[in-house]
């Protein structure tokens, strides 16, 4: 992580919006990646820490597309976090 931080848009959607209590957030991270950026969030505690722990299935896109831990965060990026959806 560097200490150069930057402002970047958050976006959740279904039960994690509904975790949080918040659709969207601008915040300033240090966050290199976009798993760094997840493990703030999931730092904050409760109820950020339930709805993005390690281990749940939390899929996430980047500038709305799809993203994995390792993507680099860019200043002014979009992140987005989701549960799996499943259709039917």
């Amino acid at each position: 992580m560097t200490d150069v931080t930057k402002t970047i848009t958050v976006r959740y959607f279904a039960s994690i919006r509904e975790a949080v209590g918040t659709g969207q957030e601008t915040l300033q991270t240090g966050a290199a990646t976009l798993g760094a950026l997840r493990d703030e969030l999931i730092a904050r505690g409760e109820p950020w820490a339930g709805c993005l722990a390690r281990g749940r299935a939390v899929r996430m896109a980047l500038n709305q597309d799809m993203a994995q831990d390792a993507d680099a965060l860019p200043a002014g990026a979009e992140a987005a976090f989701f549960p799996p959806v499943t259709g039917g």
